[in-house]
């Protein structure tokens, strides 16, 4: 399925990995206008990696798995207007992060990681992959920021609010990371947030700072906070 955006497109050539409200707001949200090193891990068919590259001039590592989405977001950074600056690495982070020279290079990291503990999985493998942890879990995905990110970086990540409480407990039992910011965001304004924007860092002196998105009001229209991130990359905004 293709989509299109102000600036680039995204086409998932069928490798399960399509473009979701989750990463437009995640990648629109992230603070990434400063970075120079951006990690994105499991970048499926690259829409944060090009979301990124659209924000900041800096250089963006792509982690990818899946062989079908690593050949998916190829083909899409070659034909955006920053393939000098998107790097594909189709590997899994836990790979990727033992090599010595990313061990604390990136000051963002950015995902929008698996997060289904349980339940039945989706039927396409490629799917299911995307949105279980069995590939990668809250442990191994907290372990690979740990060891990727530098010591004033952040790393920023979008989860259901029920995985919130078992994700906070992998943070508090880390010696070096902390959630920094938690930002609950709402779908519609009538109904209970559905989904958390985290940012983690190194600083675990700081209180976490909190806040709240709402994406539609009652009317399903976008709301001004919702317009205000999607602007730049939504064409009918």
């Amino acid at each position: 399925m293709a989509f299109t955006f102000k600036q680039f497109h995204i086409n998932d050539m069928n490798c399960g990995m399509a473009v979701g409200t989750d990463s437009v707001v995640l990648g629109a949200w992230a603070q990434l206008t400063v970075a120079k090193t951006v990690l994105d891990i499991g970048a499926g068919s690259g829409l944060l990696s090009l979301m990124a590259a659209q924000r900041s001039q800096a250089h963006i590592t792509s982690v990818e798995l899946d062989a079908s989405a690593a050949e998916a977001c190829q083909h899409n950074f070659h034909n955006s207007p920053w393939a000098n600056r998107l790097t594909l690495v189709n590997s899994s982070i836990q790979d990727f992060c033992q090599q010595v020279e990313y061990q604390g290079y990136f000051d963002h990291i950015i995902c929008n990681p698996p997060y289904f503990e349980q339940g039945t999985q989706a039927i396409q493998s490629q799917r299911a992959m995307a949105r279980h942890t069995d590939s990668l879990s809250f442990a191994a995905l907290l372990n690979a920021i740990d060891l990727c990110l530098s010591p004033q970086g952040q790393a920023t990540l979008i989860l259901p609010m029920q995985s919130l409480p078992r994700f906070a407990a992998y943070v508090a039992e880390s010696s070096t990371l902390a959630i920094a910011k938690q930002v609950p965001a709402k779908s519609v304004s009538t109904k209970e947030a559905n989904r958390v924007l985290i940012v983690v860092s190194k600083d675990r002196q700081t209180p976490t700072e909190h806040g709240e998105l709402t994406i539609r009001n009652s009317e399903g229209k976008y709301t001004e906070q919702m317009i205000e991130l999607a602007r730049d990359f939504y064409l009918k905004l």
